[in-house]
């Protein structure tokens, strides 16, 4: 038996101390990350695994006891802001598996950091004081030497075998759950860090000879036609050009602040081209990088990490290769340096015949990564019209990049005014870069227009991902959000991004079919007279399939997660206690969602990764 006295030697100092300094750490962290936050819950599962660490330190630390606590107080606290900075960035739970990402964190640490309120830094307030004090006060340092000559009592190994079982038995019943959040608020976020070190990837692919492209239309629902489709072959022999904006979401399209268009040149395009409001990213942590993928093989990112890092050691099947064996020369033009993610072996893996980087546009008018979208379109219009003039069709990609998070560009580049009460506000930055990348663009299309290039092209545009994430919006940005769509922001909202397709032989509508980046490949495919035959895609054709669409979606919303014709679903622990949220244009049609779809959306992730895993290497 112990003594009370005894037990508070033993225990009280650091033990207490350090264990109620990690619980607030944690009600700071469940505060940013976790909507209605059950006052009870970071008790429950985080201080189990922080007095298993602490019984181990009490178990073994002799001597400078009190600096090894201070050791483990600053790796948790690191976990703790991570977990919250890494959320307002992404959405999502942070895992050890971002380090494979972290020289492309360190080169948005501008867009990261811009997102962090001034008391986040409070998490790191004890550990300055207690550097301080351990040298300083006399006091403190008689805790730490009448610590080390304690010697260890029967409760630490009490503690241990207690927590280890607290531990487990939040991990075990939770190791199912889809949503990656609800997992991690479930087991509690250091406990769900550490399962997702331990936890092995136990999938097995599906044999790459067994996944057709009738298995994949089977699983979006797809049926075969027996009529020739839809404007087949209406570009036939055009050049292709693809623009990829950066951040570009749908609601910019027409939207008037105070009787000033904030995009005039791309609603003028609207008018001239199919647009597709109802079309949605398929990015994940990569993000614009994901993008190009995607756009270009008509397959799932990857179920961790960027497209980049995890499929382009393979031959992938791509736009550019399908395009070249139509004869097309092929090239992609972006303003910051190839190896940015990974970009030079992603070029190899889809094929392109080359590409325009940093060191062909330079750093004159430097905008955040890379020459501004002024330069980017000037230097890229002399190139095409070039291509054009050799007499050989070309498919070009051109990846827009000013208007990037945080959308602080400078005065310089401002082409419009503000409303005051948009001033200082993310949403204001975030407008006022795209009104910039928007009068860009303008002058691009003008220039392509008088080099003759513009009316031998089909142009397709579309925004690469999210400017506004939610979980990044303070109450004010919200507001003004709620203003701008005349009822609150929403996930389905957030996702959605413009697609525009310009081109003779393409009438100019309003085309209502749900889409995502996935469908670009087999749609382009079908207007340039390409036959995709022999080439296994899960997009479809957007022209060709009218109400049937199964869009799985991955990273920046749990996994499981997928829209159909009127409904983003959102799943919880399972499909059962999943959300339902009506798409932006639904039209006020009633949301479905049936666990046959949310079953087939995560077999066609499933056969997406399978099948690329199993492609050859490239050498």
């Amino acid at each position: 038996m112990f003594s009370t006295s005894r037990f508070r030697l033993t225990i009280t100092k650091p033990f207490i101390f350090f264990s109620v300094i990690m619980l607030l750490k944690s009600y700071l962290a469940w505060s940013v990350i976790f909507d209605d936050v059950i006052p009870w819950k970071p008790l429950i599962t985080e201080i189990p695994f922080i007095w298993l660490v602490f019984s181990l330190i009490e178990w073994f630390a002799s001597k400078r006891k009190l600096t090894v606590y201070m050791i483990v107080n600053l790796l948790l606290t690191a976990i703790f802001f991570a977990a919250i900075m890494y959320y307002k960035y992404y959405g999502v739970i942070v895992t050890y598996h971002a380090l494979e990402q972290v020289n492309q964190v360190t080169a948005v640490s501008n867009s990261v950091f811009s997102l962090m309120d001034p008391y986040y830094l409070l998490i790191f307030t004890d550990i300055i004081v207690l550097f301080v004090l351990l040298w300083r006060s006399d006091r403190v340092k008689k805790w730490k030497i009448h610590h080390a000559k304690k010697e260890k009592r029967k409760i630490i190994p009490i503690v241990f075998a207690v927590s280890l079982m607290l531990c487990l038995f939040q991990i075990m019943p939770n190791r199912a759950s889809m949503n990656e959040i609800v997992k991690a608020q479930e087991m509690g976020i250091l406990n769900y860090e550490a399962y997702t070190i331990f936890q092995q990837e136990n999938t097995q692919l599906v044999d790459a000879k067994t996944i057709t492209q009738d298995k994949v239309n089977e699983l979006k629902g797809l049926k075969a036609s027996d009529t020739e489709p839809l404007l087949s072959g209406v570009a036939k022999g055009k050049n292709l050009i693809i623009i990829q904006m950066e951040s570009f979401q749908n609601f910019l399209l027409g939207l008037n602040i105070d009787g000033t268009e904030i995009t005039p040149n791309l609603n003028k395009l609207a008018k001239e081209s199919m647009y597709f409001p109802n079309f949605y990213q398929n990015v994940g942590q990569g993000n614009t990088s994901d993008a190009e993928f995607v756009v270009n093989t008509s397959f799932y990112i990857p179920p961790r990490g960027a497209a980049t890092q995890h499929y382009v050691d393979r031959v992938l099947p791509s736009l550019p290769r399908l395009l070249q064996g139509a004869g097309y020369d092929t090239a992609t033009f972006h303003t910051n340096v190839v190896e940015f993610w990974n970009r030079g072996e992603l070029y190899k893996a889809l094929g392109f015949n080359r590409y325009y980087d940093k060191a062909f546009f330079g750093e004159d008018d430097k905008l955040f990564f890379g020459a501004s979208d002024d330069t980017l379109y000037s230097k890229t219009a002399a190139e095409l019209k070039k291509m054009n003039d050799a007499g050989k069709p070309f498919y070009t990609q051109i990846i827009s990049m000013s208007a990037h998070h945080p959308f602080t560009i400078p005065q310089e580049k401002y082409r419009m005014t503000l409303p005051d009460r948009y001033e200082g506000t993310f949403v204001g930055d975030y407008i006022r870069s795209q009104n910039y990348a928007d009068d860009a663009l303008g002058k691009f299309i003008e220039q392509l227009k008088k080099d003759g290039v513009w009316d031998n092209s089909l142009v397709v545009l579309y925004g690469d991902h999210l400017g506004l994430p939610i979980y990044s919006l303070d109450s004010k940005d919200k507001e003004l959000m709620h203003e701008i769509y005349g009822r609150d922001y929403t996930s389905s909202d957030m996702i959605n991004i413009p697609l525009l397709i310009h081109g003779a032989g393409v009438q100019p509508e309003v085309n209502e079919q749900v889409g995502g980046q996935v469908d670009l490949l087999p749609t382009v495919a079908n207007l340039l007279g390409v036959s995709m035959d022999n080439q296994l895609h899960f997009g479809q054709d957007l022209l060709n399939h009218n109400n049937s669409s199964l869009l799985p979606e991955r990273y920046y919303l749990p996994s499981g997660t997928f829209i159909n014709d009127t409904t983003l679903y959102i799943p919880g622990i399972g499909y059962e206690d999943g959300t339902k949220h009506p798409l932006p244009n639904s039209d006020g049609k009633k949301t479905q969602a049936s666990k046959d779809e949310f079953e087939r959306a995560l077999q066609l992730l499933h056969l997406s990764d399978s099948y690329i895993r199993q492609l050859p290497f490239h050498k």
